[in-house]
This record gives structure tokens, C-alpha cells and sequence, in this order.
């Protein structure tokens, strides 16, 4: 079994614990992927809603989604201790929730006027049970261990869990659906294409749930989880959270970054589909890009490991400039967009493991300037994730906009130039420069490999002081 341990305690975790800890986290990305692939041109070209309606269910639910990770890390801060500890039961009890919103999510309803208020609630409604999942389980990787490698090579098990589930929820998602697509114009109340294109979205999402629900049995039956000190109030630790310095870097950091390859992962089905004319092949690419990303997480791994974090950031965010760049220059060369989609994967990979690896660094850094603070761990992982959802609401709100504005003509068979300018900008241009602005804030952020090390050396030094006073303690009260 998992063993969550206190933070004094520190032990090496097994490959099979690595392992259980890591599936986990492949219900979010699964999930996510789909829907940051897919969402978008489902909207637009199998429920046919208006690209203005579409961009309000995309902003409010990343929106809403946002709002929710701060108010999620409050509760589960505040949750009373039960014989499973605190946190397994926010991950229990929203999993069948989250299972069924996600499948109604792709469910045409067979009402007109009602559409949008339908795709909204059940956008919103699986928002907010994923992230009664999500958060608590990422704030686990603070009670895993108190060895930072040890945090380091679960974190690394972990994201490659995490993209080899995006690579298997793109996979789902794109081949069954891309098995099934509807032609440019379509009588949608007779057509076959129609009906077998709905119910292929329906078919992926049942299949999809089926994984969630055994990866979800899988953390279940492995987790066992200790007591803990009850934690500061939530005021408090906000403001200790928010006033800290390289928390906020962090954050700031990784929020543009983040942003650029949002950006592109919104729109890049439709990019392929119409700009690049892959109509019948976007799917492929997709599948391309995540088994890139997927066999590169433990090169990134061994490169953070041996020349630090920082400067695996620098490198493998803007190993992805070129490619972008290139991108939009092909012409509608299958071969080579494979080949720069590959290439692209590698950055991908990067960008899934550095923020979830650096953010414990963080932590430290605050548990070594605050020794007397406790409970905090939910609060610092929840609003990391706000800051990150709440501007992919943003980005996927304006960029569904800007298509609107551009003259996006829904399920035709071209697009008007101006869209696929449109497109051009919004999985190279925006991105770029999105990924030049993260990268100068990186240039402030203070825990490199020294600092991060001392850290280490001086909060191993501290929680030895503490286990000394507690068998000090221990030894004062056994004597008569």
C-alpha cells in the first residue's frame, strides 16, 4: 500500500507506491485532453451552436473552474480528520459525480433553445467535481515524503502517468471520432453522418469514464493516510501563501507559459483541420504529439536532475519557438507536419513535468522561513491550478471570439482567409510571445540548484531538531 507519511519522517517509496500515487493523476489529464482538444470544434461543428455561445461556455467554465480550486483548497484545509484521513474522501465522493457530468457533456440534448444553458451546467457541475478531485490529490506529493529526490521521482512517475493519459485520452477521443466525421454541410435532422458523428463523441466519453472510474479505484484501494496537525485558518495562510516570493514568481512564471500552450491546444484541431486542410487526419496529429511528449518525460527528468530546474525551463520552453514558427510556414505537407508535431512534443513534455516539479521546491522554501506553519499544502497547490485555469478560460473565451469575428463559417467545408490568419496567430504568435513573458520572470525566480540543495540540507537539520525534541519529550515523561 501508499504509505502517506508525515513530513518528519523521511523513507524511500517503493516502485509500486510511485506507481498507484501516479495513476491518479491520469483521470485529470485524460479528461483534459479530450476536452482542450475537442471541446471547442464539438461545439462548434456537432452541437452547431453559435461561435459566440460556444466562447461563453468555454470562458465561464474555465472561469468557474478557476473559482473553484481556491474555495476546494479552503474546504479540504478545513476538513475534519476521519479514519481515511482527509483528503480520500473529496476524492471518493466526487468521482461519480465528475463520471457523469463528463458523460452529458457530450451528449447532444434534444432540445434547441436550451443547448447552451445544458453544455454550460454540465461543463461547470464536472469543473467543480474534478477539482474536489484534483486537489487534494495533488497536494499529496507534500505528504509522500520529505526527501525532495524522492518527491521529485514520484512527481516525474506522476506526469508520466499524466501525459501517457493525455496520449490516451487524445487517442480515444481522436480515433473514434475521427472515424466518424461528418461531411462540410450537413441536413442535421435526417443525416446519418450526423447521428453516427454524435454518437461516436458519446462512445468515446463512455469509454473514457470506464478509465476513470479503475484509475480512481486504483488510488482508492492503495491510499492509506495518517493524521496530521490541524492546519492555520485559511485567512492566514492566504496571506502567508500570496505574500511569498518565490511562490508568486513561480506562478506568474508558469501562468503565461501555461497560457501559450493552452492557446495552442485549443485551437489546433481546428487549425489542422481547416488551415492545414487534415480534416481526416487531425486526430493523428494529435496522437503524434502526445506520444512524443509521453517518451520524453524521463529525458526531462534526468535533464532537471543534472543541470537544475531553471535551467530546464529555459530549454525546453523554448525548444518549441522553432517549431511553432515552422508550423504556420508548411504548406499542407502531411509528412512534415508529423515530423514538426514530434519535434514540438518534446517541449510539451516539458511543460507538463517542470511546474508540478518545481512547485514543492517552493514549499520548502516556505516551510523553512515559516517552521510554524502547518496545513498549507492545499491552499498553495489550489491556487496554482487558479491562476492557470482562469486564464485558459480567458484564452479559450477570446481566441472562440476572435474566430466569431473572423467570419468562422460552422462545419463548412473552408474558412474564410481571415480565419485562417486567425488560427495562424493563435497557435504561433500569441504562444510565442506568451512563452518570451514567462521566461522573463523566470529570470527573478531565486531557488536555483544552490538554494534549492541548501534548502534541502537545512529543513533535514530542522525536522531532525524536531524528532530530537520529541524523544527528548518522550524521555522527560517516562521519568519518575
Amino acid at each position: 500500500r501508499l504509505q502517506i507519511r508525515p513530513h518528519s519522517v523521511p523513507h524511500r517509496l517503493s516502485v509500486c507506491s510511485k506507481l498507484c500515487f501516479a495513476i491518479g493523476g491520469a483521470p485529470y489529464q485524460i479528461t483534459g485532453s479530450a476536452l482542450g482538444f475537442f471541446l471547442q470544434i464539438y461545439l462548434l461543428d456537432v452541437a452547431q451552436l453559435d461561435p459566440f455561445y460556444a466562447s461563453i461556455i468555454l470562458f465561464v467554465g474555465r472561469a468557474w473552474d478557476a473559482v473553484t480550486d481556491p474555495t476546494v483548497g479552503f474546504l479540504v484545509s478545513r476538513s475534519p480528520w476521519t479514519r481515511y484521513g482527509r483528503m480520500l474522501p473529496w476524492i471518493v465522493f466526487s468521482t461519480p459525480l465528475a463520471v457523469l457530468s463528463y458523460f452529458l457533456i457530450w451528449f447532444v440534448p434534444p432540445i434547441e433553445q436550451g443547448k447552451v444553458i445544458w453544455y454550460l451546467i454540465f461543463y461547470c457541475l464536472f469543473q467543480t467535481m474534478q477539482t474536489c478531485f484534483h486537489v487534494p490529490y495533488s497536494a499529496l506529493t507534500m505528504f509522500l515524503s520529505s526527501d525532495q529526490k524522492e518527491r521529485d521521482s514520484a512527481t516525474a512517475y506522476r506526469m508520466t502517468v499524466e501525459v501517457l493519459g493525455t496520449l490516451i485520452g487524445t487517442a480515444i477521443q481522436g480515433q473514434i471520432v475521427g472515424g466518424a466525421i461528418a461531411p462540410c454541410i450537413i441536413d442535421k435532422s435526417v443525416s446519418y453522418s450526423y447521428r453516427l458523428q454524435k454518437n461516436a463523441y458519446m462512445t468515446a466519453s463512455g469509454v473514457i469514464c470506464g478509465i476513470y472510474i479503475l484509475c480512481a479505484i486504483i488510488l482508492f484501494s492503495e491510499l492509506v493516510r495518517p493524521k496530521s496537525e490541524p492546519p492555520m485558518s485559511f485567512i492566514q495562510g492566504l496571506r502567508l501563501v500570496m505574500g511569498h516570493g518565490p511562490y508568486a514568481k513561480l506562478v506568474m512564471g508558469f501562468l503565461f507559459t501555461s497560457l501559450a500552450f493552452m492557446l495552442l491546444e485549443g485551437n489546433f484541431a481546428l487549425f489542422c483541420s481547416y488551415t492545414l486542410g487534415f480534416r481526416n487526419n487531425f486526430q493523428n496529429i494529435l496522437l503524434v504529439i502526445m506520444i512524443s511528449a509521453t517518451l520524453m518525460i524521463p529525458f526531462w527528468q534526468w535533464f532537471l536532475t543534472k543541470f537544475g530546474k531553471k535551467t530546464a525551463v529555459y530549454i525546453g520552453t523554448t525548444s518549441v519557438i522553432p517549431f511553432m514558427i515552422l508550423l504556420v510556414c508548411l504548406e499542407s505537407n502531411l509528412i512534415m507536419t508529423f515530423v514538426v508535431t514530434f519535434a514540438a512534443g518534446v517541449s510539451v513534455a516539458a511543460a507538463f513535468l517542470l511546474p508540478w516539479s518545481m512547485l514543492p521546491d517552493v514549499i520548502d522554501d516556505f516551510q523553512l522561513k515559516n517552521p510554524g506553519s502547518r496545513g498549507h499544502e492545499a491552499i498553495f497547490y489550489s491556487f496554482y491550478v487558479f491562476f492557470t485555469k482562469f486564464a485558459s478560460g480567458v484564452s479559450l473565451g477570446i481566441s472562440t471570439l476572435s474566430l466569431n469575428f473572423a467570419g468562422y463559417v460552422t462545419n463548412g467545408c473552408s474558412q474564410p482567409d481571415a480565419v485562417h490568419l486567425t488560427l495562424r496567430m493563435l497557435v504561433s504568435a500569441a504562444p510565442i510571445v506568451l512563452i518570451l513573458l514567462g521566461l522573463i520572470i523566470f529570470i527573478v525566480y531565486p531557488i536555483n540548484e544552490v538554494v534549492r540543495l541548501n534548502n534541502r540540507k537545512e529543513l533535514q537539520k530542522l525536522r531532525d531538531s524536531e524528532q530530537d525534541s520529541e524523544t527528548d519529550s518522550s524521555d522527560s515523561g517516562n521519568v519518575v
